[in-house]
């Protein structure tokens, strides 16, 4: 049931993103799967370019993916914040190419809420509870920023469970060093255990 209404929701979103459509028909038949540690969910790219839960009604398909993209919630909330950096953070096994094209179509695709509420309540309904839907998300948005922020400062200031960036890159110019000096002292036992046995 779920995933019929889960179904159904991609194929709105398509449709009132009727630009996407003909980026999506290059990949049809083709299955991603989104990992969020958490949760997993299979999209399979239909013939006419909409979206659908992999194993439904709409497709019988439950094929393995050929791509999985690897989005932990932390670094989803990172992305949902703005944070451009977090984007090179995603891990993708298998197919990348087709995982990046539709990772872009989906970032770029949005959910006209007046639209569907205009139909309930009416336009002028629709756009004030549009209105104040933007200002709590906006809000909401903000605070998670502020919490997130606060919260690593904590962990990397009053108890330090997350090393600052600076500290990491000196652990591995470390590591490096000690790796050569390793391997430079081992070429010397080699040359001295050899001169000691003839």
């Amino acid at each position: 049931m779920i995933k019929l209404l889960v179904t159904r929701f991609l194929q709105h979103l398509t449709n009132q993103n009727a630009w996407s459509r003909p980026h999506l028909q290059l990949y049809a038949g083709k299955v991603v799967c989104f990992d969020f540690v958490l949760a997993k969910a299979n999209l399979l790219i239909l013939e006419d370019g909409s979206l659908a839960l992999a194993g439904t009604n709409y497709s019988n398909k439950s094929a393995s993916p050929e791509a999985t993209i690897h989005l932990p919630p932390s670094l989803a909330l990172r992305i949902m914040s703005g944070d451009e950096s977090a984007k090179m953070l995603i891990k993708i096994e298998g197919d990348t190419h087709f995982a990046t094209e539709l990772s872009k179509v989906l970032q770029n695709m949005r959910w006209d809420i007046e639209d569907d509420l205009s139909k309930i309540v009416g336009d002028i309904g629709a756009f004030k509870i549009g209105e104040v839907s933007k200002k709590a998300f906006a809000g909401i948005k903000q605070q998670s920023i502020n919490a997130t922020e606060m919260l690593s400062e904590y962990w990397q200031e009053e108890r330090p469970m997350l090393a600052k960036k600076r500290h990491v890159e000196q652990f591995n110019a470390e590591v490096d060093t000690l790796r050569s000096d390793v391997a430079r002292f081992e070429k010397r036992l080699a040359k001295l255990t050899k001169s000691l046995e003839s």
